[in-house]
């Protein structure tokens, strides 16, 4: 498997994402290759599928299903809770599918 986490500079969200995408790699007992890349034109982030910052790409999906290209900050709803990362447990879901 093939992790890219996509992001522009200075991300506020950034470590937390790539926390969990390491707690949830190890949670779900999932190999894969991580690859961190700062996007940093609107051409860029809509050839690489990047839809807010952070983004990640499962073998070149987002399993998260952004809105479209987008070099602002990135926001995950789960439940009433709206956070900057994904939830670990939808990491973990998406990294066993």
């Amino acid at each position: 498997m093939r992790i890219d986490l996509l992001h522009v500079a200075d991300c506020p969200n950034l470590v937390v994402s790539r926390d969990r995408v390491v707690m949830a790699l190890g949670r779900a007992g999932a190999a894969a290759t991580v690859h961190e890349r700062e996007v940093t034109t609107p051409e860029e982030a809509e050839r690489s599928g990047m839809s807010g910052s952070p983004t990640i790409l499962i073998d070149g999906l987002d399993p998260f299903r952004g809105a479209g290209p987008s070099l602002t900050c990135r926001l995950y709803r789960s439940g009433d809770t709206v956070e900057g990362a994904p939830p670990l447990d939808a990491l973990i879901e998406a990294f066993t599918r």
